[in-house]
């Protein structure tokens, strides 16, 4: 049965989410809700998700509403084992580094985000304190990733897993974010040569780019937006 997904592909869990989806080819069906103008708060869809956030994914009448669970979830019905492992050692590695980013390093990237990104596109100044208040966490947890991305090629071993997905969707507008990689070459590394260079990564940089910065082209992609996650007219 084909994967519906509920989403914005402008932000971070919503791109997460299409771009693993996209990397284990799985059979999906994309459901444009417009995080903007608060479709996702609508009657409407707290119906399919009562938390009112994005993105949800539907599988008859399974629903999942948070996007590692979403990704875990679709890699098993697509039989990507190489993206989620079945060795309970390996996953257990994946699973470890999923709950991180959600508890951890999302919360930390959002801030750099809101006040380097959101609040210059609403025409208010970041907050210098927030920033200041934030930077010693983060430089703890780009040391992490560092550390780690220096004995392995990805997160857990030599190949690429949905836990790779999930780090890097936070950091998708790593420059604008004026997050802190140039001291972290590995990570750096990581981002730049590794994740952004898949199909996946790049066909859904575009609609991120093309809502949040629309001066401008971050991280060497372009801001139209792909095909696949242009949204349909009838559903806005």
């Amino acid at each position: 049965m084909t994967i519906q997904v509920y989403c914005d592909p402008c932000t971070v869990n919503s791109r997460k989410v299409l771009a693993g989806l996209q990397q284990m080819k799985a059979d999906y069906n994309y459901n444009y809700i417009n995080y903007f103008t608060g479709q996702h708060k609508s009657e409407e869809y707290k119906k399919i998700n009562p938390h009112a956030t994005v993105p949800a994914a539907t599988d008859g009448d399974l629903v999942i509403t948070e996007s590692n669970a979403i990704l875990a979830y679709a890699a098993d019905v697509s039989g990507a084992e190489s993206l989620y492992p079945k060795d309970l050692k390996q996953r257990a590695l994946v699973n470890k580094w999923l709950l991180w980013e959600a508890c951890q390093w999302f919360p930390s990237c959002y801030i750099y985000l809101v006040e380097y990104v959101v609040k210059p596109l609403l025409q208010s100044e970041p907050d210098q304190k927030v920033i200041d208040g934030e930077s010693e966490h983060m430089n703890t947890l780009c040391g992490l990733l560092n550390d780690q991305l220096g004995k392995t090629k990805w997160l857990t071993g030599d190949n690429v897993t949905i836990a790779d997905f999930a780090v890097a969707s936070p950091m998708h507008l790593h420059e604008a974010s004026r997050l802190p990689l140039e001291k972290y070459p590995n990570l750096k590394r990581w981002m730049i040569e590794g994740m952004e260079q898949f199909d996946s990564w790049k066909n859904t940089q575009g609609a991120v780019n093309k809502a949040l910065l629309p001066n401008g082209k971050p991280n060497g992609q372009s801001n139209e937006q792909p095909k696949s996650t242009q949204p349909d007219a009838t559903q806005q």
